[in-house]
């Protein structure tokens, strides 16, 4: 028996052809480059509230890396892109810290302060300012920010002192902190004293005479302050959210740890530095054009420098907290 090969001519072909076509396409469309869920790739952008795709990319391969060696179970990670402002203006904030939940497919941008670094007057100027950061490090007391991946770690709350309400009441103020652990770069997260909390501190302190409360000294004496919320500030290096954000956080990893990258590392201010044409050197752009060139401040070239400047600044000798004044 002689099989017979029927041609099918150029219009079936073609048929056939955008048939496999949409196929592959309809495959491709369902997961995003570097295995992103679509739903996820949905929020990468360059907009405020939207994560740069580097970003999201090392977060997520920190976290699924740490899950695959049993060190994580928490379902949600966290990113933060310390490129992009703090402040956009008018009261409102930069959303540039990431809650990202896989499993329920929740992803949220919120607020995050930086590291506000120092000016070491005479000697080197490494400050940040409000909106944007242009100096990182990971030296000893230099109150940057230090990019790469860390874990939370353990939360310790503790007794910061009283404030009073509107309601003329006081209240006992106690801060959650959530320890991190740095790798590379940002090994020394934990000798730093690195990690998350409220941006919330008491200012103006003074001592009141309150000899029934549990947090009085032995003279009966209590620190009272004024509370301030620098939700749109700095921070020592540390990272802090507005205290509904930090509670929540909070919450969330509290005996169940979870992944944090922050961005950028060294590498990436190193490219950025060199050439910010440069393929896959990233950086916020409207931040980019007010600092003009970031640097990275590795420790031990700052630390040396900010040793001798304690060395030829010493402090003053700390000075008692005074007795409050009026009722």
């Amino acid at each position: 028996m002689r099989l017979r090969f029927v041609p099918l001519g150029i219009v079936p072909i073609l048929s056939l052809l955008v048939a496999v076509i949409a196929l592959t396409v309809s495959a491709r469309s369902s997961a995003a480059p570097s295995g992103v869920p679509a739903w996820l790739q949905a929020h990468v952008g360059d907009s405020d509230g939207q994560i740069s795709q580097v970003v999201l990319e090392r977060a997520r391969a920190l976290y699924l890396m740490k899950v695959a060696q049993g060190a994580v179970k928490n379902p949600c990670y966290f990113a933060m892109d310390a490129t992009r402002p703090g402040d956009l203006g008018n009261g409102v904030l930069g959303r540039r810290y990431y809650v990202i939940c896989e499993a329920s497919q929740s992803f949220r941008a919120i607020s995050s302060g930086h590291g506000g670094g120092r000016n070491l007057k005479g000697t080197v100027d490494f400050s940040n300012g409000k909106r944007c950061a242009k100096n990182f490090g990971n030296a000893m007391d230099s109150s940057l920010t230090a990019g790469g991946g860390y874990m939370t770690r353990e939360a310790k709350t503790s007794f910061k002192g009283y404030y009073r309400t509107g309601a003329k009441q006081d209240v006992a103020f106690q801060r959650t902190f959530i320890q991190f652990d740095g790798e590379g770069e940002a090994a020394n997260a934990r000798q730093r004293v690195i990690g998350g909390h409220a941006a919330q501190v008491l200012h103006g302190m003074c001592l009141r005479k309150s000899p029934n409360s549990s947090h009085a000294d032995h003279d009966g004496y209590v620190p009272f302050g004024k509370l301030v919320d620098y939700a749109g500030g700095r921070s020592n290096g540390c990272t802090s959210w507005s205290p509904a954000d930090a509670q929540q956080i909070i919450s969330m990893v509290k005996d169940n740890p979870t992944t944090l990258y922050i961005y950028p590392e060294s590498r990436d201010i190193a490219a950025v530095a060199s050439n910010r044409s440069q393929s896959g050197a990233y950086w916020n752009a409207s931040c980019l054009k007010e600092i003009g060139t970031p640097k990275f401040w590795p420790r031990k070239t700052l630390e040396p420098i900010i040793a001798q400047y304690r060395k030829d600044h010493p402090a003053p000798p700390p000075q008692p907290v005074p007795i409050c004044k009026g009722p």
